[in-house]
């Protein structure tokens, strides 16, 4: 019995040694990416994370796992970022826009890290990863819920709609990274809009009527 507890508190200290390290190297490989872009090598993650270099994919079964896992990790920082921003009431504009500021600063903020989310393959396991960089649209629509009086309002909007916004959000905030053709709050503030017409447009589409809150100024 006492070599049993032994061998299972030696086996937890190393599952806790391996899960540990195997964030550290998440963590390297996505600054390693922010540095050096999305072409960022073996070499200068394991310089990072402070592993020797044949150590980096020894805790994953493949470069496109730590990918994965890079891209979740970047994400979930990402909606870190975003989330307080949906605690907050008001005119739906605002409430909208609180979300798409947060976005646009981390991503000017991150812009290596948020081109890498954005551009990873559509798998299955990614594209969940990138729909859940954006739930908060999935929030906005049910905060734009309470200014509605009808109760069968659907708890999510569709995935295409989600799927829509989403490219629209990431072409957007790329273009403006890559070109600064105008001023951060010019853009916040078309994409704020452009979002509010196509919920709106959604909740019509539903049969649902629009109460004067949720219409543009």
């Amino acid at each position: 019995m006492w070599a049993d507890t032994a061998d299972g508190r030696r086996a937890s200290r190393l599952s806790g040694h391996r899960a540990a390290r195997r964030e550290q190297i998440i963590k390297a490989a996505a600054l390693a990416i922010e540095t050096h872009g999305s072409d960022a090598g073996t070499a200068q993650i394991a310089e990072l994370a402070g592993v020797a270099r044949p150590h980096v994919y020894r805790h994953f079964s493949s470069k496109e796992e730590l990918e994965t896992e890079v891209a979740r990790y970047a994400a979930g920082e990402l909606k870190d970022r975003v989330r307080p921003t949906l605690r907050k009431t008001g005119p739906a504009l605002e409430i909208i826009r609180g979300p798409v500021s947060e976005s646009v600063d981390w991503a000017a903020e991150n812009p290596n890290l948020y081109r890498f989310i954005t551009q990873r393959t559509e798998t299955r396991d990614l594209r969940r990863t990138r729909l859940g960089r954006t739930h908060f649209l999935s929030e906005i629509v049910d905060a734009a819920n309470e200014y509605m009086q009808a109760s069968d309002i659907p708890a999510d909007p569709p995935d295409g709609i989600l799927a829509g916004l989403m490219g629209m959000v990431d072409a957007s905030i790329i273009w403006w990274l890559d070109h600064q053709d105008e001023p951060r709050e010019q853009m916040v503030d078309r994409l704020t809009r452009q979002i509010h017409l196509i919920l709106v447009t959604t909740l019509t589409d539903l049969g649902l009527e629009v109460p004067d809150e949720l219409r543009l100024p």
